[in-house]
């Protein structure tokens, strides 16, 4: 093997990141490395008319030798490049490119190592950056807004002979023609809409309303000039749409039976008004705080133009395709043929992995690390939706990967908290409805 005699390197910068160490390989070395190797493959090396470890030298080398030598050639570069690298201090990013040299001196072989460090990053100063921190106390009035939306998520709908009105849902047949001939996904049979539902273009919705069973109507419908169809952008076409059913929402009563479908068992409905408020309390302290954390992230980014490796980038980048291929696959979708590009994820990938390095580095200028008591409140706050909340806990504390996702949020937090101590924080009262998003 080669010794430090062997090598000689020179480090260059060539940007603020990328570092360059031109490097050259004494030959004779090489080749006493080919050597000694060459002779240890020797001993197990199998060849067909000799006994193992009687194959003649010269046919090991032969057979072998290209391999032997280019291992050697690499483990004197790897040796010379990590040398460097140790004697530099240089925490590396991602791994190098080696490129060959061809202006080496007689003896010896040239090479360059060329590769990317991490920017050394120093907080800046967060204290003249401006936090609006939402706050919302739950009260019976969110309690009662929730209860109304998981009553229309369970509706039913009972048909009736009057005219349609908004929030009804029509049953009908359809065809719609242009210049008189049918066109392409233009007919549908059985076909169900809600009325005001938003989900037909404007001049068809129209036309839900205010209809009955067993009503036929012919009408014209304009469709955009961006209409992913190129046939019928922009044009205006007619349709013959026949009324099969009119059927009225019917919401179930708050009761003893809706209080059972909410999982509450003995059906007791101020029992189960406590469990949709202690439900709404978490998601609301979730959602609140995630507004939060949005906007410490975008003022720790801006007091800290960092730039960052594209190395930890391009890996970041593959992560996110291979975890959006995965999730596609998980929810039914082929994705053999179908491929998704790391190069879709970049601008993503690239915040991330500044956030990633300031994190880290805030962690440690400040000493945010994350205590075991912290992770345990978050594994519980995560368990206690499940009906064995015991069980969820030590699933996590078995899942190693489970559990890293626990501490990076306890992490987060800590980070979110020190910014909220140091910056100027302004408590601004937030809607329900816009915390939830159902406002219009």
């Amino acid at each position: 093997m080669t010794d430090k005699a062997t090598t000689e390197a020179a480090i260059e910068t060539s940007s603020a990141l990328e570092r360059r160490i031109d490097m050259t390989v004494v030959l004779a070395a090489v080749e006493k490395d080919v050597e000694q190797r060459l002779k240890q493959m020797s001993r197990t090396v199998k060849m067909a008319g000799f006994r193992p470890g009687k194959v003649p030298m010269k046919m090991v080398a032969q057979q072998y030798g290209s391999q032997a030598r280019s291992e050697a050639i690499g483990a004197a570069v790897e040796k010379a490049y990590g040398e460097k690298v140790r004697e530099q201090n240089l925490r590396v990013a991602g791994y190098p490119r080696i490129e060959p040299k061809a202006d080496a001196s007689p003896g010896m072989l040239g090479f360059t190592a060329v590769f990317e460090v991490y920017p050394d990053i120093t907080p800046a100063d967060v204290t003249g950056q401006s936090i609006e921190k939402p706050m919302l106390t739950v009260t019976d009035v969110e309690v009662d807004k929730t209860l109304e939306v998981l009553r229309k998520q369970r509706t039913a709908y009972v048909e009736t002979d009057r005219a349609s009105q908004k929030e009804d849902r029509l049953v009908i047949d359809f065809i719609g023609r242009k210049n008189g001939e049918e066109f392409s996904s233009g007919r549908a049979t059985d076909y169900s809409v809600m009325v005001g539902g938003g989900m037909m273009l404007p001049d068809f919705e129209a036309q839900l309303e205010g209809v009955k069973a067993g009503e036929t109507k012919n009408f014209d419908v304009s469709f955009p000039a961006d209409y992913q169809a190129a046939e019928l952008a922009g044009a205006t076409v007619q349709f013959e749409m026949n009324v099969k059913k009119v059927e009225a929402a019917q919401l179930p009563e708050i009761d003893a039976d809706f209080a059972r479908q909410l999982g509450v068992a003995d059906g007791d409905v101020a029992k189960m008004r406590v469990e949709v408020r202690s439900n709404l309390e978490r998601e609301v302290k979730k959602r609140l705080l995630g507004k939060v954390k949005e906007q410490v992230m975008e003022a720790l980014l801006k007091v800290n133009p960092i730039e960052v490796p594209k190395a930890l980038i391009e890996m970041e980048s593959a992560q996110m395709a291979e975890a959006a291929k995965r999730d596609m696959e998980s929810r039914g979708m082929g994705m053999k043929n179908i491929p998704v590009e790391p190069s879709w994820f970049t601008e993503q990938a690239t915040r991330r992995v500044k956030l990633g390095l300031l994190l880290a580095e805030l962690v440690k200028a400040k000493d945010l690390h994350v205590k075991p008591e912290q992770v345990r409140t978050i594994v519980d706050e995560f368990a206690e939706t499940f009906e064995d909340p015991k069980e969820v806990v030590r699933w996590y504390y078995s899942q190693p990967q489970r559990l890293a996702e626990a501490e990076a949020l306890a992490l987060e937090n800590n980070v979110v908290d020190w910014v909220l101590a140091t910056a100027k924080v302004t408590e601004t009262p937030i809607a329900f409805d816009v915390l939830m998003g159902n406002a219009a």
